[in-house]
């Protein structure tokens, strides 16, 4: 599964973790202003906002996972297994397939507000990539420095949602995670105090027992309430390597590793890779699971008025300091 979270200090950083059993041979991928985006129902659009994220490069279409414009709006799409409901084709509707709602969305706005306006006419129709490619079921988070929301078909229509913790994950749906968050509401980054009985003489006896219950499992739920609380409580200086570095920690809290999630015929599930991107100034920042050393790219470094895709391999293999 996976986990996506916003962060902010004196710049806006979005990013996520891909949690999965194997690889689709995904690269960071630069898409300039002036390449052609061929929509499968909307036409081409030849002129738009420029991009970069992660992406699976299918012919010369970037399948994002998740990425960010030049204008500081970021997007992911997460594993929604069981409740992603696409649609038919419906006359009068902007009819996007779910692998092209990224680029239709970071095309075109340059805040959630804009988006809103956009989602009022989508929809997300049962278009598959190919017949290798299937439909894949996802949700998505949207969000720039003001606020975020999460976005979900079901069968009961498109719901967006706000999102005020910044955060997201998996199943069940986002309404469902939020009212959870209610049954953790005692957790603090503070020591406690002793609620439990004035007849009873009870004290710490360790740092952090403020956090006792924060559950510490692999399932969605759980991770969605444990970035909550690390995302929400987090304190880091606001220069580019202190903000980088905490957001990266606030992603690591949901980490996982290879053997902990069997997902049958000997494959486990484990954090892929893990994104940081300063939305502000249009940065990919990464770590891979063999590599922990901080990658970056820089779209701003590139020909944003260009009309080819720009793509860099994700640099594998552990990077080790040696000091002696």
């Amino acid at each position: 599964m996976c986990t996506a979270a916003t962060y902010k200090t004196k710049d806006f950083y979005f990013g996520r973790t891909l949690d999965y059993e194997f690889s689709y041979g995904e690269e960071i991928v630069v898409m300039p202003r002036n390449f052609p985006i061929a929509f499968r129902h909307m036409g081409e659009m030849k002129h738009h906002y420029a991009m970069i994220g992660m992406a699976h490069l299918a012919g010369n279409f970037p399948l994002f996972y998740d990425a960010i414009n030049e204008k500081g709006l970021g997007m992911a799409g997460l594993n929604f297994v069981g409740n992603a409901d696409y649609k038919p084709f419906a006359p009068g509707k902007d009819n996007v397939a779910p692998f092209e709602f990224i680029a239709w969305i970071l095309s075109q706005c340059s805040s959630v507000k804009e988006a809103r306006l956009l989602l009022d006419k989508i929809n997300l129709v049962n278009t598959p990539f190919s017949d290798q490619l299937p439909l894949a079921q996802l949700h998505w988070i949207i969000a720039d420095s003001e606020e975020a929301i999460t976005v979900e078909s079901v069968k009961e229509g498109l719901k967006v949602y706000d999102n005020p913790a910044g955060v997201m994950t998996n199943n069940p749906p986002f309404d469902a995670q939020m009212h959870n968050l209610s049954n953790f509401m005692n957790l603090s980054p503070k020591s406690p105090t002793n609620h439990f009985s004035d007849k009873l003489n009870l004290a710490t006896y360790s740092r952090g027992m403020g956090a006792l219950g924060l559950p510490g499992d692999l399932s969605s739920q759980s991770r969605f309430v444990r970035v909550a609380f690390v995302k929400l409580n987090s304190i880091s200086g606001d220069s580019e390597s202190e903000s980088v570095s905490q957001f990266f920690h606030i992603l690591g809290a949901v980490d996982q590793q290879k053997g902990c999630c069997d997902v049958g015929e000997e494959k486990y599930e484990y954090t892929i890779y893990t994104s940081c991107c300063n939305a502000s100034k249009g940065i990919y920042y990464y770590t891979t699971y063999e590599n922990h050393q901080i990658s970056g790219v820089d779209m701003r470094r590139e020909n944003l008025e260009g009309e080819s895709l720009v793509q860099y391999p994700l640099i594998l293999g552990e990077h080790i300091n040696m000091q002696n």
